[in-house]
């Protein structure tokens, strides 16, 4: 039996004028021979969960660094929430739920270590400038075990454009960018009432009215309008009213927590230990692993080292500069 046939030919019936089908695929950059069981999209799925990339993402901050405590978000948790809302959406719209999981899982594989404030470090220090959505098109493409990982077009470009101002072709790659921005604004909210830096009874009551008093509330109605406005048409969207209320509230949350707040205390200190290890290695790119100094002869030691530096996890940075620019103490045997 030739399961992934009977797969794309029930995709083909059951899904929406509008879905990605698996066998509609514009292929990879190499062509490979297709699996008996599995379709591209959930072959995609498959390699970045097993990919060490992904991986680290548990160790990766969100918005907190090194918080204290067992219940804040990772950038690991954060890409399961995103990956399960885009899937709640994709089901209800007849989307292809394999392609809007891959582009969920993937979509933040190249972020850096302490979250946006590595990001920022690496743009300010590598002249070619530094985005975290780039960078996981990279590590899908190059670095993910040296190779990449031949993903489809239709996973690289949903991983590329998930965040700024181009869309994605398919609907999957939309419903993961819009999603993206559902779960962040949600769950960094309730890290923030956890943390003590929100109150509740602060958040503007102009947003709540529209999307909910509660967290299972804003996630609930916020995605019942995006499936509700989208509903057999070619573009995933909100509302204008909750559209309205959704910038509203990311506009409140960039003034309350994003920026200055205590959760963000120790992010100058972040800054300084991912710009003094892209300095470090810059110098002495013969201090880096032998993949990364592989990488630097064919890339040049600056796009190494920021592959290399933005590959870390928080805690792993961490000792990397303790062990670098930390004097150790001096003992003497009695």
């Amino acid at each position: 039996m030739h399961i992934r046939l009977l797969t794309e030919e029930l995709e083909k019936k059951l899904l929406s004028p509008f879905a990605c089908c698996s066998a509609d695929s514009r292929g990879r950059l190499t062509p490979e021979e297709p699996c008996l069981v599995r379709t591209v999209f959930q072959r995609d799925r498959d390699r970045i969960i097993h990919s060490k990339s992904f991986r680290r993402l548990k160790d990766k901050t969100q918005v907190f660094i090194i918080p204290e405590g067992d219940h804040y978000r990772t950038r690991l948790t954060h890409t399961l929430e995103v990956a399960q809302i885009s899937r709640t959406v994709a089901k209800a719209l007849r989307l292809n739920e394999d392609l809007t999981e891959a582009i969920a899982l993937g979509h933040d594989l190249g972020h850096t270590p302490f979250g946006h404030a590595g990001e920022e470090a690496l743009n300010e220090v590598y002249a070619p400038g530094f985005r975290h959505n780039e960078q996981s098109l990279r590590v899908v493409d190059e670095l993910e075990g040296g190779r990449g990982l031949n993903l489809t077009r239709e996973v690289r470009d949903g991983i590329l454009n998930h965040t700024g101002p181009d869309i994605p072709l398919t609907l999957e790659g939309q419903t993961v960018k819009i999603c993206d921005r559902v779960a962040y604004l949600n769950h960094d909210i309730d890290d923030a009432i956890r943390g003590g830096i929100l109150d509740p009874a602060d958040l503007p009551d102009a947003c709540l009215a529209v999307l909910g008093h509660t967290h299972r509330e804003r996630i609930n109605n916020m995605v019942l309008d995006i499936i509700n406005n989208s509903w057999g048409k070619p573009l995933i969207s909100m509302s204008p009213a909750f559209l309205e209320a959704t910038g509203c509230l990311r506009t409140y949350m960039f003034e309350r927590v994003y920026i200055g707040s205590s959760a963000k205390k120790e992010e100058n200190k972040a800054r300084q230990v991912v710009q003094y290890l892209f300095d470090y290695f810059t110098c002495h790119p013969g201090a880096m692993p032998p993949e990364q100094r592989q990488r630097a002869e064919k890339t040049g030691v600056e796009r190494a080292v920021c592959d290399y530096v933005a590959g870390m996890t928080d805690h792993f940075a961490i000792a990397q500069f303790a062990r670098l620019f930390i004097p150790r103490a001096f003992s003497m045997p009695y």
